[in-house]
């Protein structure tokens, strides 16, 4: 009866103990909180050594622990403790057969997984965590007693298990609904955000303010901690960096920060295959370029900029955080994105616009000047004329007039007509100096250094009095080469007035890429007196010299019109030596450069110097697969060559005979003249003498496969 009376008395407490635990963990929805204080109620409640509830992991392999009672279940947590199901444990056998395990000693059992952490224990208990026919982990209650567990601890602590399974499941389904509800709030959060940068940047049009705007937005509101935006270059091949956060991002602006389109880097990725690119690590991302000012970036993401199927740049966001980006966070992102990407085709299409209409202006202003200057040409032409025409006649009497006629009158009509000759010769410099301007071709590439060196020779001025100081591959210029040679040769020849007096002149030209960012400078230095310091604002103005009224004081003013007609700059010092020192400043050619297509395996003549634009042309065709001969006279037989292309200034041969010698070979039909300089009145001369075209000098591969094609 004793032993009965012992025996209800444990079943009360067991049952009364099940109560609690059961009262405690069904109202708990905090997963982690659940789980810890089932451990502890189990061990407070029935007096057990340890407790500790295991979770199958995603794969269904392993039996996660994930609440373990004291010191020992938070050092097997932190270890990341976990049993292999149905392998050498408790635990795992307990979940691959679905039914609870006891072992009454531990170290008789053949399945027990003898933990280091629990030394003590001598009899466990395993009880599976059921949902219906759903084993979701196990219930492990240890003893340090043999024999500690019987049928009624195990029938309670499985009704007990039971109920853990489901609060489990409830905290598992809880968690799952906040997760929902959190990316539900976080989805509205980002679309909310990006409606407001679509209202925030679509309105803007000015390029800069939009794209510094952008990602000034995007950090402000997702709390990014980078954000930049590159857009493509004219060329394809880069993406250039024209915004970015904070300091880091204007250091690399003003380092002119670009990326190869399709190289190692997560923009030119994003940029060629036209979709994003997320690196979750950055250390681990085979492409992702790391960039010496953000480096604290963990995660990045880069979205494309596309119009219409066309990729126009990319947005770069990056986090300090690893796994820092959702796929809400690229739904949401990648509107935006395409939200900018029109913006920025607006803003782009503003200024095509405007330089479409500077474009017009422009045109209609030359076309102006190109009237009044054909006007004033016929009225200048009409009045010179009966001048010239009238000197000579007048001339021709003086010379008839008796013997005896008194010398000094002789002399003094000599002199006036001498006067008026003069003044009739000014009139047609004028002519010239107004015309020039009104012949002006688009805008090309250009090689400053040939165009410089072709103006020198066709000015006759001597090799020896000339030097060339020409950096490794200067930058192409943008001009309109036959103006452009107007303009040098008004300043070598304002150089060579000015050293007059000097029994050797020279002159040194300099060229290379200006201090002054987008320019190509050629400087040319004379050693004469100089420029006194109170006039070096005035030889600008149209009409003003201070060489004497045998000059039309034009030539500088028509140099600083040309130069402002290509947006160039002109600007004149004096050296600190001596001598006047001219910069000019011709634009830098930014636009692309097509890839040459000519006929391979020909043969041709080029007949010019030693100079860079005949080294270019040898270099491009023969890469071309072309066999190609220079010579600086023409004295090669021409008729082996199927193409003969002649340049219009050579050092030391004169080009109208060179093309009378072509013209008698038979070779007139294959040959081309090609000019930096190019003027109506000296093309119809040379294709008189036998020249088959006479075109503009080409500066790129390009242009010179279309013409050698």
């Amino acid at each position: 009866m004793k032993d009965d009376a012992a025996l209800a008395k444990r079943r009360a407490a067991l049952l009364h103990a099940g109560a609690r635990v059961s009262r405690s963990i069904t109202s708990i929805l905090d997963l982690d909180y659940l789980l810890e204080e089932t451990v502890d109620i189990i061990c407070d409640e029935f007096g057990f050594y340890y407790a500790g509830v295991f979770l199958l992991d995603e794969t269904g392999e392993w039996a996660v622990l994930r609440a373990g009672r004291g010191e020992a279940g938070a050092a097997m947590i932190a270890e990341g403790h976990k049993l292999k199901v149905g392998g050498h444990s408790m635990i795992g056998t307990a979940i691959e057969l679905r039914k609870a395990r006891i072992a009454l000693d531990v170290g008789e059992e053949p399945v027990h997984f003898k933990n280091p952490h629990l030394p003590h224990t001598r009899s466990e208990m395993a009880l599976p965590l059921m949902l219906g026919d759903e084993v979701i982990g196990a219930l492990t209650v240890q003893s340090t007693e043999e024999a500690a567990f019987s049928e009624d601890d195990i029938t309670s602590l499985q009704a007990m298990a039971d109920q853990l399974a489901v609060a489990i499941n409830n905290a598992m389904l809880h968690a799952e609904n906040q997760r929902l509800l959190a990316r539900t709030e976080r989805r509205a959060r980002l679309l909310e955000a990006a409606a407001r940068v679509g209202r925030d940047v679509t309105s803007i049009l000015d390029m800069d303010e939009l794209l510094n705007r952008t990602v000034d937005i995007i950090c402000d509101t997702y709390g990014f901690y980078y954000a930049g935006v590159f857009l493509v270059d004219e060329t394809g091949e880069w993406a250039v960096l024209r915004a970015g956060r904070g300091e880091a991002g204007a250091a690399m602006l003003a380092e002119g920060h670009k990326l190869k389109v399709g190289g190692h880097s997560m923009i030119g990725t994003a940029i060629e295959s036209g979709k994003a690119r997320i690196a979750l690590d950055v250390g681990e991302e085979p492409v992702h370029f790391k960039n010496p000012h953000l480096p604290h970036t963990r995660s990045e993401m880069a979205l494309p900029l596309a119009i219409r199927g066309q990729v126009i740049g990319a947005l770069t966001v990056q986090s300090v955080e690893e796994a820092a980006f959702s796929e809400d966070d690229i739904t949401s992102l990648q509107a935006m994105a395409d939200q900018l990407a029109v913006a920025i085709r607006n803003a782009q299409l503003l200024l095509e616009l405007e330089a479409a209409y500077a474009e017009l202006v422009r045109t209609k202003t030359y076309e102006a000047i190109a009237t009044a200057t054909i006007e004033a040409i016929h009225w200048i032409g009409n009045k010179a004329l009966p001048i010239s025409t009238a000197i000579s006649r007048l001339r021709a009497d003086v010379e008839r007039l008796p013997a005896d006629t008194d010398p000094a009158l002789l002399d003094s009509i000599r002199e006036d007509l001498a006067l008026i000759d003069n003044s009739a010769r000014l009139i047609v410099s004028v002519q010239e100096h107004l015309i020039g301007p009104a012949r002006e071709e688009k805008p090309r590439p250009v090689l400053p250094h040939d165009v410089v060196r072709d103006a020198a020779v066709a000015m006759g001025i001597p090799a020896n009095a000339i030097v060339y100081v020409v950096t490794d591959e200067p930058p192409l210029g943008l001009a309109d080469t036959t103006q452009l040679s107007r303009a040098f040769q008004y300043v070598l020849q304002n150089s060579l007035e000015a050293m007059a007096e000097k029994e050797q002149p020279r002159i040194t030209v300099e060229v290379g890429p200006a201090d002054e960012e987008g320019f190509v400078l050629v400087r040319i230095a004379d050693e004469g007196p100089g420029i006194p310091e109170e006039e070096l604002d005035k030889i600008w103005a149209a009409f003003y010299t201070t060489k004497g009224g045998d000059h039309a004081g034009l030539g500088l003013s028509a140099c600083l019109q040309i130069l402002k007609q290509i947006d160039g700059k002109i600007v004149a010092a004096n050296a600190p030596g001596g001598g006047a020192v001219f910069d000019l400043l011709i634009p830098v050619y930014g636009g692309p450069l097509p890839a040459p297509a000519a006929p391979t395996g020909r043969s041709i003549l080029l007949i010019d110097d030693d100079d860079p634009w005949s080294r270019f042309v040898m270099r491009t065709l023969a890469d071309l697969g072309n066999k190609v001969t220079r010579s600086a006279d023409g004295s090669i037989d021409p008729r082996n060559f199927d193409l003969i292309v002649v340049d219009n200034v050579l050092e030391r041969a004169n080009v109208v005979d060179v093309l009378e010698r072509l013209e008698q070979a038979g070779v007139g039909g294959r040959t081309i003249v090609v000019a930096s300089n190019l003027r109506v009145e000296r093309a119809m001369e040379l294709m008189e003498r036998g020249a088959r075209d006479v075109v503009l000098k080409p500066y790129t591969p390009a242009e010179l496969t279309q013409i050698v094609g």
